[in-house]
Formats: structure tokens, sequence, C-alpha cells
């Protein structure tokens, strides 16, 4: 009975933070109704997300789950994930609707998440990574590598890269997104100039369970832009040398006198 009363309670106080939460995002029915219209074949994902572990909260904001924001909570701005989208990230307007959901997160963790430990049964997603160029390969000339991460959940990750084995320094920062499925996906991204025989490696370490993804990089279906100038150049003047000759060989037979039977 106690037991039973114990849930009871704690259901109870569930349900008086689910009711608070709707009050943390108030759109007029007119305007939802344009939204849906104007947006019915796309998706606008605003997560706010918050966890026992690292990160411990953050905010997600993506359009068909290409990410535009993110927030920074220790300065409470939004940040743009392109340059391209700064203009928008400066209207802070809903900033305190996104720090209310911040403390409604972390007040369930705090306070129901321990009542509810080893109740309810636990969800994880093996990552799975690949990586990729952004632009198309060609030796000698910038470029960066992409390591997407999908199956992600809960998003708490580590991301190394390693250049033949060795690690790389100067990572930048790992880009975390909400997806359809309350999952995640990850990016992350290496600066490098491509050579004939670079081997990558993008290690992805799920920080829940330690499990780890690999995925490697190896140029592929490329040549050096230097030898592929090279070998065009020496095609080319094959092609002029094999048609000289022919050329020659055809003047030479046709100026060459009639015989008489």
């Amino acid at each position: 009975m106690g037991h039973e009363q114990n849930q009871g309670a704690t259901l109870l106080q569930l349900l008086r933070l689910l009711w608070l939460l709707p009050h943390s995002w108030v759109v007029s029915e007119a305007a939802a109704s344009v939204w849906r219209d104007d947006l019915q074949n796309h998706t606008f994902l605003h997560t706010v997300f918050c966890q026992d572990g690292s990160p411990s909260v953050e905010l997600s904001e993506t359009y068909d789950e290409d990410q535009l924001f993110s927030f920074d909570f220790s300065k409470n701005i939004r940040v743009p994930r392109l340059p391209e989208f700064a203009e928008w990230a400066k209207d802070q307007r809903d900033t305190s609707a996104i720090l209310f959901d911040r403390e409604f997160c972390q007040t369930m963790i705090q306070q129901i998440g321990p009542q509810l430990y080893g109740k309810i049964p636990v969800s994880r997603g093996f990552p799975i990574a690949e990586v990729f160029t952004m632009k198309p390969l060609e030796f000698g000339k910038p470029n960066t590598l992409v390591c997407f991460i999908s199956n992600l959940f809960p998003p708490m990750l580590t991301v190394n890269w390693q250049h033949h084995s060795v690690p790389v320094e100067g990572i930048g920062p790992t880009f975390v997104s909400a997806v359809d499925g309350l999952s995640f996906q990850a990016f992350s991204y290496l600066n490098f100039t491509p050579e004939p025989y670079d081997v990558f490696s993008c290690i992805v370490t799920h920080e829940i369970d330690r499990y780890t993804a690999i995925a490697y990089w190896v140029p592929e279906n490329a040549l050096p832009s230097d030898l592929l100038e090279n070998v065009l150049c020496g095609v080319a003047f094959g092609l002029g040398i094999l048609g000289i000759i022919v050329g020659i060989i055809l003047i030479i037979y046709f100026r060459r006198p009639c015989s008489d039977d």
C-alpha cells in the first residue's frame, strides 16, 4: 500500500510539472494554422534536453533535420550554426521561455529521476558513424572531412580524429541535434588537405556505456589534380603527334603517281 502511495505521489508531482510546460510556449491558434499551411511538408524541431552527463543541458533547433541554432546557456544567447543565420539569431525574445524549459528539465532530472530509477526501461542507441568530404575530392586542395553520427541516444559522446593512427589536434566542436523519433545525430568537422595515401579515422565513444564506433576514410576515385592535368596534356600531345603522322602518310599516299598497266 505504501509503495502504491509513493508511486501516486510521484505521478502527481510529474503531472503538476507537465502542466507548467505549455506555458513556456504560447502560440495563437491563428498563427499556428498559418505555420501549418506554410510548413506542412517540412519539420521544425525546437528541442531542449538535459541529462546526468555532459552536456548537462542543451537546446537544438533544426529544420528538416539540418541544425539551424544551438543555445549557449553560459551567455544565454542563441548561436547560429552557419554565418548566414546570424541575423536571425539576434532575436532573443524567447530567452525567458528557453530558460524556463531548462529549469523544468533539470527539475525533472533532480526530483523525478531518482524516484523512477530502475522502474522505467532505459533506452540506448548504438551510434553509427560515417565519414565523407564536404567538397569533391581533389588532392592537394583544402577540404573538410565530415563525421556524421546517427542513432545516438542519449546524446552523450566524445569524438576524436586520427591520421594514420596518430591523434589529430585542434578539432572543432561537435554539433548535436535532435531528429524525428526522439533520437539525436551529431556532426564533427576536420579541415585537411587530402593526399593520395591518407587514412583518417573518426572515433566516436558513447559515454553512457563506453561503446565505440569507428569510421575510416581513404581517398577513392580521385587523381591528384597536378597528375590529372599532366595526363590530359600528355594524351592531347599524343593525339596531336598521331594526327600529324597520319596526315603526312595520307599526303604521301595521294601524291604518288598512278602507274599505268
